[in-house]
């Protein structure tokens, strides 16, 4: 099996429930939401973080700034508050040096997901990032593993490792795939079914060091 280690991004190598409430927070401050619409939109953004869902926002809400403002504004938030621990990012650079080829395969735009890569530094310590935006599938579709896979220069016939904390997304569209798998649990119970991970670890600096002990 070839060394290809794909990771996703969100809730796996960075926290983006926290922001995410965060931004929730201020912009239901700012525009004098109401409890029930602040957990709307939180469930809004949670789904899909898209362009179109920030016209749906400013309909909703009645704003006076644009949809494509409203979504720049988000940007840029998410971008800034989005970090990765630096023993994340050493983990990354040490499978690198070991021989692996290391690529982020993500379910978004790709605007808001190379934003976050590049400010929370990740983007120096993979080969490549891969967003479905840009694949035109999403995740668990086997396409967008094709794709992430072919961006860091490896073939998904010869194998390699999913890791990630979506069960449907990363778990089963990995197995799929014909990918071993490491599920973050985030001290989460496995829901069952079929296409259980090959692993599981509570974060991803576990889902590094098991990486590293395999052949």
């Amino acid at each position: 099996m070839q060394r290809l280690a794909i990771f996703d991004l969100d809730n796996t190598l960075v926290d983006r429930q926290g922001p995410l409430t965060d931004w929730v927070s201020a912009f239901s401050s700012q525009n004098a939401l109401s409890d029930l619409d602040r957990a709307d939109l939180l469930q809004l953004v949670h789904a899909r973080a898209h362009p179109s869902a920030f016209e749906t926002i400013r309909a909703q809400y009645g704003l006076t700034p644009s949809a494509e403002a409203l979504w720049r504004d988000y940007c840029v938030y998410m971008a800034r508050s989005v970090t990765c621990p630096a023993d994340v990012l050493e983990g990354l650079s040490t499978l690198r040096r070991t021989g692996w080829k290391v690529v982020v395969a993500t379910n978004g735009t790709t605007e808001i997901q190379t934003a976050k890569v590049t400010m929370s530094g990740i983007v120096d310590h993979v080969d490549a990032v891969c967003a479905s935006e840009a694949v035109g599938v999403r995740k668990p579709e086997v396409v967008m593993f094709e794709g992430a896979a072919a961006a860091c220069g490896a073939d998904l016939a010869l194998g390699g490792w999913v890791i990630g904390d979506g069960v449907d997304t990363d778990i089963r569209g990995g197995r799929a795939a014909g990918l071993r798998t490491i599920w973050i649990s985030g001290s989460r119970t496995w829901p069952g079914g079929d296409a259980e991970p090959d692993h599981a670890t509570t974060d991803v600096c576990q889902a590094i060091d098991l990486l590293l002990t395999v052949s």
